[in-house]
């Protein structure tokens, strides 16, 4: 499938936001360990939610997770330390079954897990057979998926001897583990940081808890990119349910985007309540943007496409995990913005930069590399062109499975 996608000259719109999925599936995780009746509200309803919620719901002998990395590493976890009288077989794509989750497995081992893999060493598929786990102190790397971490992290209280977890060197979005903790103390874990590189979680289980699911502030990114690429100097973009303070890495988009012409303003000056957002242009914007995406590496594409558009020079780094997202990141940004006239360069495998080299368009379509971010950070860039072609945009179902509807109530027409 391709589209094509022409934007309006006005842009005004009323934009209803998925759920986030990162905190969907941690509560839905934590549900599960409670053994609890209240189902969280508000979950998302993207592709990486619903395989999990099937796979607690059917409980398969086999879970085929697709392309969802957060599920994949998240019920690896939580098969390792749910006891069940047979083993289970846990795969997904193709490209799933080359993103590595050795690390995780190992750590998982030392805490008493029966893990064993189906094909290659380190790497999905997994033949996981639960039990009740010791626990215990784990070492882990701190510069590796948080995702790894918080898969741990969640378990934590379901252990014998509950989790301490010390993550050696540097550890990279750590926004992330901040919200596993947030929403396990939700449902009344007891876990914290005990210093500034270990989290202690204490053994006691979950307590069965209603619980509300804000919306997705990454989902918001691709809408303040609209508001900066747009030509209307009175576009305004309104956004529901998010919550100012939010725990979620990705609300830092909203500092960000300050540099470069966008104005938040929230409805409700009441922090932690979700609330409409309503984005602004602003006539203020920085001549060059250096930042360090260490914390919030899945606004990358966002901020480079959008600076790309502006043409304002930019140097981001921190983004080493890119290279093992749904496809490599780095990788796929240079090629795509070539065919957009744009030379990215990356000095080394956790940067980009571009200092304003250009190429001579080739007016190809855009590729997606089953990587949702790639068809949902390059739309809006139609607002600075004639037109632009989108190669296999279904992809969005991963994250955002209104997206194309809600740029066409937005005046963006598809083809």
């Amino acid at each position: 499938m391709q589209y094509t996608i022409q934007a309006p000259q006005q842009l005004r719109a009323e934009v209803k936001l998925p759920a986030s999925k990162s905190i969907s599936n941690r509560a839905l995780i934590i549900h599960a360990l409670s053994g609890g009746t209240i189902i969280p509200e508000n979950l998302s309803n993207c592709d990486d939610t619903d395989v999990v919620i099937r796979a607690l719901a059917d409980q398969p002998r086999t879970i085929d997770i697709g392309a969802a990395g957060t599920a994949m590493r998240f019920m690896t976890a939580y098969l390792a330390a749910t006891p069940k009288s047979h083993p289970v077989v846990i795969t997904g794509t193709e490209r799933m079954k080359h993103r590595p989750i050795g690390i995780l497995v190992n750590a998982l081992r030392q805490l008493g897990a029966q893990i064993h893999y189906e094909g290659e060493e380190g790497f999905p598929p997994l033949r996981i057979q639960g039990n009740r786990l010791t626990g215990g102190r784990v070492d882990i790397a701190g510069n590796v998926s948080s995702q790894f971490i918080s898969a741990l992290l969640l378990i934590g209280p379901v252990l014998e001897r509950g989790l301490e977890l010390h993550m050696t060197g540097d550890i990279i979005s750590r926004p992330y583990i901040d919200l596993t903790l947030c929403t396990m103390r939700a449902f009344g874990a007891d876990a914290d940081w005990c210093n500034g590189d270990t989290v202690v979680v204490k053994p006691g289980a979950y307590q069965d808890r209603s619980y509300y699911i804000e919306n997705d502030w990454s989902a918001s990114s691709y809408w303040y990119e609209a508001v900066a690429l747009s030509t209307d100097d009175e576009a305004q973009v309104t956004l529901s349910g998010l919550t100012d303070g939010s725990r979620q890495g990705d609300s830092v988009v909203r500092y960000i985007f300050s540099l470069l012409g966008v104005k938040t303003v929230f409805g409700s000056k009441q922090t932690g309540v979700p609330t409409t957002v309503t984005l602004r242009k602003s006539p203020y914007r920085v001549p060059r943007l250096d930042y360090d995406f260490v914390n919030s590496p899945d606004l990358a594409q966002t901020f480079v496409v959008t600076c790309c558009m502006l043409h304002v020079p930019f140097h981001f780094r921190g983004l080493a995990t890119l290279k093992i997202k749904e496809t490599d990141r780095i990788a796929a940004l240079k090629a795509e913005l070539r065919k957009l006239g744009f030379v990215i360069t990356s000095p080394t495998d956790s940067e980009l930069r571009w200092d304003g080299e250009r190429c001579e368009p080739t007016g190809e379509p855009i590729d997606t590399y089953e990587d949702h971010r790639m068809a949902l950070a390059f739309a809006p860039a139609s607002l600075c062109l004639p037109q632009l072609c989108i190669n296999n945009p279904q992809v969005v179902s991963k994250s955002f499975p209104t997206y194309w509807e809600e740029l066409r109530k937005a005046g963006f027409t598809i083809h």
